[in-house]
């Protein structure tokens, strides 16, 4: 071999290999660029159970990317209010929001489908009716009219149906009754006489203990006890009809989500989705052991009663009928959501509840 022949192709080889690595320095970036968001989300720090759900977004996201995508987290307050962050998302304030979908019914009452709606899905049917049904086409060709993309990111479970300062028996006495609630749950319980509020989470306990309000209605056992309701009211109603299952949106402005590079649009969906289930599972976890504390620290737990809900389910199917009359966007996807709940819970009542059922008496038997 002729060794000189060598070294020079070699060299040669050398400097194209360089050179190639040199210029796909450029390449790499541009593909993974440098991005900083920031999100505001609707709960304050101290709920860290859902206001976590921003904070698993934003690591997961990090993570995902090498350090190359990333987001800052912000409280309410400290951007917007809490029931302006889906405002700041659409105006451009900020890129991104962790908040409730039907905290902007008033902009237009479809919005709450996205969180919920009285006598909806439950937690397991909503991720479902989003993932694989149509609920996150058909609601994001609805927020597009809002300049938003939204991602399920988080969920309660279904909740509980709020604190009151005195016993609700009867249908009667609910009447006048001046209830913080969100959502569409307003307008069905006006029908019953409660005189509706909507109030952040964040001032739920000042109203209360000031005579402001004289119900009020979070989330349920860990997070209501971390804000101290039942030491401004006794009783504790369940169930939230209203939120069987509550669904929490990341909303992204929708120029900024179509300017993400595609390996980025995956890595906030995936992250988005981890914050779902990740929820899901600290409130199952946190609930029973706060609900316990609560009922020792003098809560009183009382069932809404057979005739409040079934008051209740008839005054909320009125509202859906008012509502579909006159907004098309409403009509199409509660009319989706209803067809997919009903073969939704033809199918649970044959194993969910069975189930579920029989493993409740034995805990009720104390066999567990």
């Amino acid at each position: 071999m002729d060794r000189r022949a060598f070294f020079k192709k070699a060299a040669v080889t050398g400097a194209g290999a360089a050179a190639a690595s040199v210029l796909s320095a450029p390449a790499i970036a541009q593909e993974n660029p440098k991005i900083n968001w920031r999100l505001t989300s609707s709960f304050p720090k101290s709920l860290d159970t859902i206001w976590g759900g921003a904070e698993d977004i934003a690591k997961r996201v990090s993570e995902a990317t090498g350090g190359n995508f990333t987001i800052q987290t912000y409280a309410a307050g400290e951007i917007v209010p809490g029931l302006q962050a889906a405002d700041a998302v659409s105006a451009g304030t900020v890129e991104m929001c962790h908040t409730c979908s039907y905290y902007y019914v008033g902009k237009d009452p479809t919005f709450a489908i996205g969180t919920a709606i009285p006598f909806g899905l439950n937690a397991r049917l909503t991720n479902a009716w989003f993932y694989e049904g149509n609920g996150n086409k058909l609601l994001n060709e609805f927020y597009a009219n809002h300049k938003l993309y939204g991602m399920i990111a988080g969920n309660t479970g279904a909740q509980m149906g709020g604190w009151f300062r005195k016993e609700i028996n009867t249908v009667d006495d609910l009447k006048g009754v001046k209830m913080r609630i969100a959502g569409l749950a307003g307008r069905v319980v006006e029908k019953l006489g409660v005189v509706p509020q909507q109030i952040a989470g964040g001032d739920i306990y000042p109203a209360l203990e000031k005579g402001t309000i004289d119900a009020a209605e979070w989330i349920g056992p860990y997070d209501d006890q971390k804000l101290g309701f039942y030491k401004v009211a006794k009783y504790y109603y369940y169930p939230a009809f209203w939120e069987g299952g509550p669904a929490i949106h990341a909303f992204v402005n929708l120029d900024k989500w179509n300017s993400l590079p595609k390996q980025y649009q995956a890595a906030l969906t995936d992250a988005a989705a981890y914050a779902n289930t990740n929820m899901m599972a600290k409130y199952d976890l946190k609930n029973p052991l706060a609900v316990k504390q609560l009922v020792g620290q003098g809560t009183v737990l009382r069932p809404f009663s057979q005739d409040i809900l079934d008051a209740c389910f008839n005054a909320s199917m009125e509202v859906y009928k008012d509502i579909s009359a006159s907004n098309e966007w409403f009509k199409k996807i509660y009319e989706d959501q209803v067809a997919f709940k009903k073969e939704g819970y033809l199918w649970m009542q044959l194993s969910e509840y069975t189930y579920d059922t029989f493993m409740m008496i034995q805990q009720r038997n104390g066999k567990l």
